[in-house]
């Protein structure tokens, strides 16, 4: 009856082993002393890309291979100098987890040494974490280091070297010096506080959306206003705006809205070198589409997945022109705020189009 009771008991304790191993949500391997792998659970599989039946049994050097030197001691080199000397000698490994099939993975793995009573080393529970959204993060706060340190310098730079100029006791200078110099204390002011704007509003969507005041807006109106504005700034471009007659208003925010067509033709003039410029668009029965389109050297196609991403700026941009990599991911944040959708359209040879749109409100009377 005692054996009996006993075998239950061990049987119960088990089965709540394995549910617990099973249902965590890292991997998990439990190692026997020569490192071949005694049991792996079901996290560890869709990590790894493989049933268990490939896995356990298999040496740990034959699962666990970096893609390169990973930053911590491997399993392998810490036993070698001496691991472990206690029960809780944790030891922590992170880096590339090659896999049968590609890509490698980011993880970070916690191995746990279990000893008997004399200190024999009997098993080695590893703990594997999937670490890719802790990387992404760390390479996303260490771009905007960069960002914040480069581009937000450099105009306060420009505006201190002026101020200092004109302040010189020792100089007199005539009137169209002086107009030139605050216009370009100007414009690295207006570079400044947008590109401030541009960081605010990067926080507070990431803090829990963009807030927007809706009303009854005119797109056409709306684009013509700003096509004006943006003619006083090129003289190289013809800035075209065309739009159906009796196209719908559109219920929307017009400062966001504003912001989006603004971003979109403000980078036709960055990296278009010349030609016409186009804001236009066409209805379809419960949405209306607004292009901005121009006549430069398109958006290569290895940049397309990642243009609306936060603080990436292609291998041109970089060259070209200033900015934190932040406007496309803003403008597509407006409109995904707005109910609508943003994406390129590609067009080879013939300029870059972006498109976005908007859910359809009600008709012009």
């Amino acid at each position: 009856v005692f054996n009996a009771q006993l075998y239950t008991q061990i049987s119960y304790e088990k089965s709540r082993l394995d549910a617990l191993v099973d249902s965590a949500a890292d991997g998990i391997l439990i190692l026997n002393a020569d490192h071949t792998i005694e049991r792996c659970n079901i996290a560890f599989e869709k990590l790894y890309g493989h049933p268990r039946e490939n896995i356990q049994s298999k040496a740990h050097a034959e699962i666990i291979r970096w893609s390169r030197r990973p930053e911590g001691l491997s399993l392998e080199e810490a036993e070698s100098a001496g691991w472990p000397l206690t029960t809780n000698a944790y030891l922590y490994v992170e880096g590339d987890l090659q896999r049968p099939e590609p890509p490698a993975l980011p993880v970070g793995i916690t191995y746990a040494p279990l000893l008997t009573e004399d200190g024999t080393l009997r098993n080695v529970i590893a703990t594997v974490r999937d670490i890719t959204k802790f990387r992404n993060a760390e390479q996303i706060k260490n771009t905007f280091v960069s960002i914040v340190s480069h581009e937000l310098k450099t105009p306060v730079a420009l505006i201190k070297g002026y101020v200092s100029t004109l302040r010189r006791e020792d100089a007199k200078w005539d009137k169209a010096i002086v107009k030139d110099s605050l216009a370009v204390i100007e414009e690295e002011a207006d570079h400044l506080a947008a590109m401030i704007e541009d960081l605010l509003d990067a926080s507070r969507l990431q803090a829990g959306g963009l807030t927007t005041n809706l009303s009854d807006i005119s797109i056409p109106v709306l684009a013509e206003r700003l096509s004006e504005r943006f003619r006083t700034q090129t003289d190289r471009h013809t800035i075209v705006v065309d739009f159906p007659a009796k196209f719908p208003i559109i219920l929307a925010d017009e400062n966001r809205v504003s912001q989006v067509i603004s971003n979109l033709v403000s980078n036709a003039i960055k990296y278009a070198p010349g030609g016409e410029i186009k804001i236009s668009g066409q209805v379809r029965p419960e949405q209306v589409i607004i292009t901005v389109s121009d006549q430069g050297s398109g958006i290569d196609t290895a940049d397309i997945p990642y243009i609306f991403d936060r603080f990436y700026r292609s291998d041109q941009a970089v060259r070209k022109t200033k900015g934190a990599g932040l406007g496309l991911y803003l403008a597509k944040a407006v409109v995904e705020a707005h109910g609508g959708r943003m994406w390129v359209d590609p067009q080879p040879g013939s300029g870059a189009r972006i498109c976005f749109s908007l859910p359809r409100s009600r008709e012009m009377g």
